[in-house]
């Protein structure tokens, strides 16, 4: 504990020819619930979040890679919906926070106490809402969607590049393309990029290489920010982090398409007529009001391929 303030310590240790290598990852248990004003959706995509949490069934599933954030979310979506009159569930591994009035399960996959196993328990317990820590695999999925078919709010994460490829990877997992069309209602990808330190930060004029690596054509003067580095930012011209989100929201014509078993890109396609801003437009949205550097979106433009 510092400062009032409860850390967890996960420990990692790996025997190397030169001794053993250790990895501590540092969580301030606080950090997981922010209010869903905080994570710093746009306007228009905070409207999507909360439409997509007043359904009283289907699955949402949060997207993205390891350490992207993927875990605040979920918490800050059940923080959202929390109500004393609903039966909120988890089952986590681990259980990163505890949330009033929300009953938290731990996996014990050495007890034999899988995903899979607390799910089916968890339905004998006449939930509303359930929370899955990730889904790993085609049980676990399969379990979670038939659970959103049959009357329950499902909320998960999973390893996904994009929105899209989340409906992509439920098929390749074996759930059956009119299953995943009836039970997804929404899903969040995300990425995490780094701040321009305000102390350091000053502004230059983009290049063609810039202005393409953009998108942008334009014979105007185009500004990009950056840090120089500083005592603040440890010299490294960042200060903190923010999210970059992608919300899919499930209308009748993207249902109708992933019933036909269409590709990735279709689906994506027809996302974007409907109003979906990609992750890329978000970032870029940051690059050029100045709250990231390019250097970040071409980063997480190359995650996304």
């Amino acid at each position: 504990m510092v400062n009032g303030d409860e850390y967890d310590l996960r420990v990692s240790i790996l025997p190397t020819v030169y001794g053993e290598k250790i990895v501590i990852r540092v969580a301030n248990k606080k950090a997981f619930v922010v209010t869903k004003e905080a994570l710093g959706f746009s306007r228009e995509d905070l409207f999507k979040f909360e439409s997509i949490l007043k359904n009283p069934h289907g699955i949402i599933l949060v997207a993205g890679p390891t350490g992207s954030g993927k875990t605040t979310t979920l918490y800050s979506a059940i923080s959202a919906i929390n109500k004393p009159n609903l039966n909120i569930v988890t089952v986590e591994d681990p259980v990163e926070c505890l949330i009033d009035g929300v009953n938290h399960v731990q996996v014990n996959a050495k007890a034999g106490f899988t995903f899979a196993v607390g799910l089916r328990s968890i339905l004998r317990q006449d939930p509303n809402i359930i929370m899955i820590g990730e889904i790993r695999d085609s049980e676990t999925a399969e379990i979670a969607v038939r659970a959103a078919i049959t009357g329950h709010l499902v909320l998960s994460t999973i390893h996904t590049n994009d929105a899209p490829g989340t409906v992509l990877r439920l098929i390749d997992m074996g759930i059956e393309p009119f299953m995943v069309a009836s039970s997804v209602v929404g899903v969040i990808a995300q990425r995490l990029v780094k701040k321009i330190c305000p102390n350091c930060s000053y502004s230059y004029r983009a290049n063609d290489e810039d202005l393409e690596a953009l998108g942008i054509k334009t014979s105007e003067e185009v500004l990009l920010y950056e840090g120089r580095g500083c005592t603040v930012c440890n010299k490294t011209g960042y200060k903190g982090r923010i999210g970059v989100y992608e919300i899919m929201v499930l209308n009748k014509i993207h249902r109708e398409l992933i019933n036909k078993g269409c590709s990735e890109d279709a689906l994506r396609t027809e996302l974007i007529k409907s109003g979906m801003v990609t992750l890329r437009e978000n970032v870029r949205r940051y690059v050029l009001e100045g709250s990231t550097t390019l250097s970040e979106m071409i980063r997480i433009s190359h995650t996304n391929d």
